[in-house]
């Protein structure tokens, strides 16, 4: 279990707070590029109202969402080649937050300037750093620059604490259970036969660290330690806040981005590389993951919106003080404890975990994958991805059922 007041500690990501300050160190998605236009968006971010905008020329734009002058949101803006401009009284603000122009003021009125902050895209996303400067460099993960793949981007909005995601990616056993047993009681009741592979018994799990977080691993039954694809590396959980799953012709980072404290705009980037020639993609389309049904009832016949679901009857904030925590939650512990010892490295003007700062080390960070064989080789494991999973709901399911040669099956 967890102190009242390290609970407190752990979740808040306001600006000014603990986490919040160590949040701020790392670039952190704010859209997805294929969705920002000339015309301005609002998007919140570790506690911030924000809007985002591309100018005419094409750069994308993070400032705060209110006008200096009369205090008008900018989404009520007006793209420009250098910025934006407020469509209300017409002021005008640079890409750095600077106003360049208060018509039809004579002269400058001063303390104008607006908050802005550095964005940069890659691999279809808009990220934002809201920290301290020199902002370090936005990290080249292997999926968001790889070639010859097909993306997409999923997102979703949920209405919790960003900690009782993350904290998933480091708790093996869920899968057995939620994706398992809870999977197929509902498989049940809907007159489907159950699934095996994702109750399989978890028979070892370990945690290693790495320069970028920590790495899960796991021995499935039926798996021995002498063959090849035993000890498992499963789900790196990318510090602070990112998880990637799968291996080879099927890799997804999932991101789980605090709005504030009690919301996340969660994303699933996927890559898929099946054999043979693959379409052109000139864009990386964005599509919305379901949780709820048009009733307002929780979708669970798929392991995405069983996560959902479980991590949301935590409570907005899990109250951590009335935990019982066991053996089998070695790695909830280690993660906490590495949020705790990098926000005490911030604390002391250090640089927490994974920050990159050095040019040649960021041209393609590779991140541990769990599986390295062709999905052509396992459709059986494919078939479960876009049958069972938030890709599911991607715009693209049935071309890639087509190009990896899997049915609407789910084993």
């Amino acid at each position: 279990m967890l102190s009242e007041k390290d609970n407190e500690r752990l979740t808040r990501v306001g600006p000014g707070t603990p986490m919040g300050n160590l949040m701020r160190r790392y670039w952190m998605p704010i859209a997805i590029s294929s969705d920002i236009t000339e015309k301005p968006v609002h998007r919140r971010l570790l506690g911030e109202d924000l809007v985002v905008f591309r100018t005419t020329t094409g750069k994308v734009g993070v400032v705060q969402d209110r006008c200096s002058h009369r205090r008008t949101q900018l989404t009520v803006g007006i793209a420009e080649a250098d910025g934006i401009r407020c469509g209300y009284h017409g002021w005008k603000f640079a890409l750095d937050g600077r106003c360049l122009e208060q018509p039809p003021e004579p002269r400058m009125i001063p303390r104008a300037d607006i908050t802005a902050y550095p964005a940069e895209e890659l691999g279809g996303l808009i990220f934002a750093y809201l920290g301290p400067k020199p902002a370090p460099l936005l990290p080249r993960f292997d999926l968001f620059v790889m070639d010859g793949v097909i993306r997409d981007i999923g997102w979703s909005h949920y209405k919790f604490n960003w900690l009782q995601a993350m904290e998933n990616a480091v708790d093996p056993y869920h899968g057995e259970w939620l994706h398992g047993h809870f999977m197929n009681s509902v498989r049940a009741r809907e007159g489907k036969s159950p699934v095996t592979h994702y109750a399989k018994k978890h028979v070892k799990v370990g945690f290693d660290a790495f320069e970028y977080g920590i790495i899960k691993r796991r021995l499935l039954e039926g798996q021995s330690e002498a063959t090849e694809d035993a000890w498992t590396i499963g789900h790196p959980l990318v510090f602070p806040n990112m998880v990637k799953i799968g291996g080879g012709g099927f890799q997804q980072i999932q991101i789980r981005v605090p709005m504030d404290d009690e919301n996340i705009w969660h994303l699933w980037y996927t890559i898929y590389k099946p054999d043979g020639q693959l379409p052109e993609q000139k864009t990386v389309p964005g599509y919305q993951v379901p949780i709820e049904d048009e009733h307002g009832e929780a979708i669970l016949n798929f392991i995405d919106g069983q996560d959902a679901e479980a991590w949301g009857r935590q409570g907005v904030i899990a109250d951590r003080t009335r935990e019982l925590l066991g053996h089998a939650d070695v790695g909830i512990a280690m993660y906490r404890q590495m949020l705790k010892e990098q926000i005490e490295n911030v604390e002391a003007n250090r640089d927490p975990l994974g920050v990159v700062r050095d040019a040649a080390r960021n041209v393609v960070i590779d991140l541990p994958v769990e599986r390295t064989k062709p999905f052509s080789d396992n459709k059986t494991y494919i078939a479960g991805i876009l049958n069972a999973q938030a890709v599911l709901y991607s715009p693209l399911n049935g071309m890639l059922k087509d190009l990896f040669g899997v049915a609407d099956t789910v084993r």
